[in-house]
């Protein structure tokens, strides 16, 4: 089955690069960096994407030994991403450059939104690895749930099943006592 050989193969070249093949690591950065890079450009601004692209391969560089395979490949990379994003984003909050223009930017537009990110983070936190996976791959990514079964490796009911139950356990974190209402597509 394709799906389950791309993703095989993402694991092995990482295996192999967490064991020091060069080559391993080259084809794995070249294999994946269109995903991560596409990801960081849904985040900041175009001249922040190549920048930051570069500082998730350095944390991947430092971080490729204890990748213990639990996640996949990609989904790894992309919390990886997101993690380098969030961190370039608190920093650049904390200490703004009153020289350079560009820089503002990055900081949020307010600070609720960058709040109500945080509680959205939470949120989502809470949900179990693989409902969180589907969830953000197909409702905040965009990814259809063909691309998402192809990236997790997983069939196509498996993850219209884990997005719903992510969707049913979201409305429970935000109204547990009240009953739920329901979702168009949630079926």
């Amino acid at each position: 089955m394709p799906v389950t050989h791309v993703h095989d193969d993402l694991e092995h070249l990482a295996a192999s690069a967490r064991t020091g093949s060069r080559t391993a690591l080259e084809d794995l950065v070249r294999r994946t960096r269109p995903d991560v890079a596409r990801y960081i450009a849904r985040r900041v601004p175009q001249d922040r994407v190549e920048e930051l692209t570069q500082e998730t391969y350095l944390r991947v560089l430092g971080g490729l030994r204890r990748y213990s395979g639990r996640a996949p490949v990609r989904a790894w990379l992309l919390a990886i991403a997101r993690n380098t994003v969030v961190d370039r984003y608190r920093s650049d909050a904390a200490r703004p450059d009153c020289v350079g223009g560009t820089d503002w930017e990055l900081v949020p537009a307010s600070p609720e939104r960058f709040d109500e990110y945080l509680a959205l983070r939470g949120l989502l936190d809470a949900l179990s690895p693989e409902r969180r996976q589907a969830f953000v791959l197909t409702q905040v990514e965009g990814c259809t749930y063909e691309e998402t079964a192809r990236l997790v490796g997983a069939p196509v009911g498996t993850i219209r099943s884990r997005v719903a139950r992510a969707r049913s356990d979201l409305l429970s974190f935000l109204a547990p006592s009240q009953a739920r209402p329901r979702i168009r597509g949630a079926e």
